[in-house]
């Protein structure tokens, strides 16, 4: 549960809680005023952490550092989380064997570390009168990476570009 969510002390608005202590032990279900002063008298809160249950179930916490705890493990995973980005690699309809495999390399490499790659080929001047060369640079783009691919999105036209975008199969 969130700890937006959690109400404590006279934000809980029912008769009676079932509480819990702050070392785990069972208290009993006692009226709602009557835990809030047990509470404050150790210098903790009451916090309702089962709102749900017939009685609502709280527990002697310190708030704040209950707060700062979960704000900090919050932080943690995200720091985890292994981030995946959107590149992309962009060519021209002239190019050369020997770039194109060289590019073709970083592509693959960028699907194998888990991202998804734009391929985009660059039309200047009279090239847009042949759009066909850009998509068969893209079509030997896609022979040469063989199948360590998924297309996500066609080749297609926007403005002067062409592109494709590919994404890592799922292992």
């Amino acid at each position: 549960m969130a700890s937006k969510d959690l109400r404590i002390n006279k934000a809980i608005r029912v008769r009676e809680v079932r509480l819990i202590g702050d070392e785990g032990a069972q208290l009993g279900i006692m009226a709602t005023d009557e835990a809030i002063k047990l509470a404050q008298e150790a210098g903790m809160d009451l916090v309702e952490v089962s709102p749900n249950a017939k009685p609502p179930v709280c527990k002697f916490l310190d708030y704040g550092k209950y707060k700062f705890d979960k704000e900090k493990l919050v932080k943690e995973s995200k720091k985890k989380a292994k981030q995946k980005k959107d590149k992309e690699i962009r060519m021209q309809p002239k190019i050369e064997v020997h770039d194109l495999q060289f590019k073709t390399k970083h592509i693959r490499k960028f699907l194998d570390e888990g991202n998804k790659v734009k391929v985009t080929i660059r039309f200047r001047g009279r090239e847009m009168a042949h759009t066909e060369r850009g998509k068969m640079v893209l079509d030997k783009v896609l022979e040469l990476l063989e199948d360590s691919f998924l297309v996500e999105r066609e080749a297609k036209m926007e403005g002067k570009f062409m592109s494709m975008l590919l994404r890592p199969k799922k292992k």
